[in-house]
């Protein structure tokens, strides 16, 4: 058993690096991937249909917003 110790220490701590590394290496690259698509729909001269339906949802949720927070300082 101590003859695999040693072993079994570098696998788990090797593999551990690896592995989220590369885990965050993917999540890291599908992030960037989403976000190029966002400033290229924000570019466009023809906004898409979902980016406006997310444009329209973000004004409504900041007209509410301010609206409780007009109600709420009376």
């Amino acid at each position: 058993m101590s003859t695999f110790g040693p072993a079994v220490v570098f696998g788990l701590c090797f593999g551990f690096m690896f592995g989220t590394g590369c885990s965050l290496a993917i999540l890291y690259s599908i992030y960037l991937g989403g976000y190029r698509k966002g400033v290229e729909d924000s570019i466009a001269v023809v906004k898409p249909r979902r980016y406006q339906y997310a444009l329209e949802k973000i004004h409504a949720r900041r007209a509410r917003e301010a609206a409780t927070a007009i109600t709420s300082a009376k």
